[in-house]
């Protein structure tokens, strides 16, 4: 299949969201070599922004970071988060207008093998980096990143609150509510008549081209596809609030804006928001192969094992928060999502070492989206 041609002058038109405030704003991105880091400093340096990235290397081989040559293209540090003192020296010699924190180990099974990384990482990696935004004395607006998997999870029908309590029953889950009452604390503490303004974003089950991380649903099929291989699902009744990678990060994107306009922290910007898709996107995983399949043709495998560690079985987000404070909803569609995400495999199979193309595809599902954002009236691409 031929890679996808240069984004044209129309669609790239189209590519200026946000009232234009990241334009010519300082920005640093955490986890920045991440799948959705990657995304996140795409559409950053789209939108004009000059950003600055503190990561760990690339975990997975192909990384979407190096397919869109973004080393060469932003301020690229490696860096561990659980380096207190390295950390703080960067935001002083960067000097953010803007902080996106999404660096974190971010795999529940994982969390299983490695505990004390995935709590030395998740919680103290975070309150590294609050304690860095301390000493910043000028305005900046902080979202830092966790997960829908945060809250306590009673396995019920009904999407999870904000003001819901925090839990986990694995470390990663665990790991992450400890940040978001972390980042509760710090902002009650030490931010309240401060330059930085604090938020936290809560999303999971992130899809979309590009993501080649181990143990995780999508890249499993992409990479079975490839084979002519069967899928095997693991846990194909596991209920999950599906949705694009582009959803979340208007969300944040939007959240960080707004936050922006605010003179000092405080209010009700300066908390937790859940970015989830639509109730149709609420599929189990056995909903998703299936709906990959309808774009790659293939077939799957029930590998479940009841002897297997534990993962929730039903969760979901109730997004009236950002809807009510934001004007924010997602734009694509479960079908959508799916079809766009195996486009960006299928197309991008013939662009390997061409990071021209890949940035192409993606600039143009960028474009796609915003496209179906305006016409929806979500607050941010109007």
């Amino acid at each position: 299949m031929a890679c996808p041609n240069s984004i044209s002058n129309s669609t790239a038109a189209a590519l200026v969201p946000f009232r234009d405030t990241f334009s010519g704003k300082t920005v640093l991105v955490t986890g920045h070599t991440g799948f959705k880091g990657s995304w996140l400093c795409e559409w950053l340096l789209q939108l004009g922004a000059d950003v600055h990235g503190f990561s760990l290397t690339p975990e997975s081989t192909p990384a979407l970071f190096d397919q869109l040559g973004l080393a060469d293209r932003l301020h690229h540090q490696i860096g561990d988060i659980r380096d207190a003192a390295l950390l703080r020296h960067a935001v002083e010699a960067v000097q953010p207008d803007f902080v996106f924190h999404l660096a974190a180990q971010p795999l529940v099974r994982l969390s299983y093998d490695r505990p004390v990384e995935t709590y030395a990482a998740n919680v103290m990696g975070t309150v590294h980096l609050l304690d860095a935004l301390r000493s910043l004395r000028k305005p900046c607006a902080a979202v830092f990143i966790t997960t829908d998997k945060c809250y306590e999870n009673r396995e019920w029908i009904y999407g999870y609150r904000e003001e819901d309590p925090m839990g986990g029953f694995d470390p990663y889950s665990s790991s992450k509510g400890m940040a978001e009452l972390a980042i509760a604390a710090y902002r009650r503490s030490f931010f309240q008549n401060h330059p930085v303004k604090i938020a936290s974003a809560r999303a999971g089950n992130v899809i979309g081209g590009g993501d080649w991380a181990l143990d995780r649903i999508v890249p499993d099929c992409i990479r079975a596809l490839h084979c002519t291989a069967p899928i095997g699902i693991r846990n194909p009744h596991a209920t999950r609030p599906w949705q694009h990678v582009l959803e979340p990060l208007s969300g944040y994107l939007w959240l960080g804006a707004r936050l922006a306009s605010q003179e000092q922290c405080g209010g009700p910007l300066c908390s937790g928001f859940n970015f989830g898709p639509g109730h149709d996107a609420n599929r189990t995983v056995g909903e998703l192969v299936r709906e990959i399949l309808k774009s790659w043709p293939g077939t799957w495998t029930d590998q479940s094992d009841p002897n297997a560690l534990h993962e929730a079985k039903l969760l979901q987000l109730c997004t009236d928060k950002a809807s009510a404070l934001l004007g924010w909803s997602p734009a694509w569609p479960f079908p959508q999502a799916i079809a766009e995400t195996v486009r960006w495999y299928r197309e991008t199979d013939a662009c390997q070492g061409e990071p021209a193309r890949f940035q192409s595809l993606t600039h143009q599902q960028i474009a796609a989206y915003t496209a179906s954002a305006q016409a929806a009236g979500i607050a941010w691409a109007v």
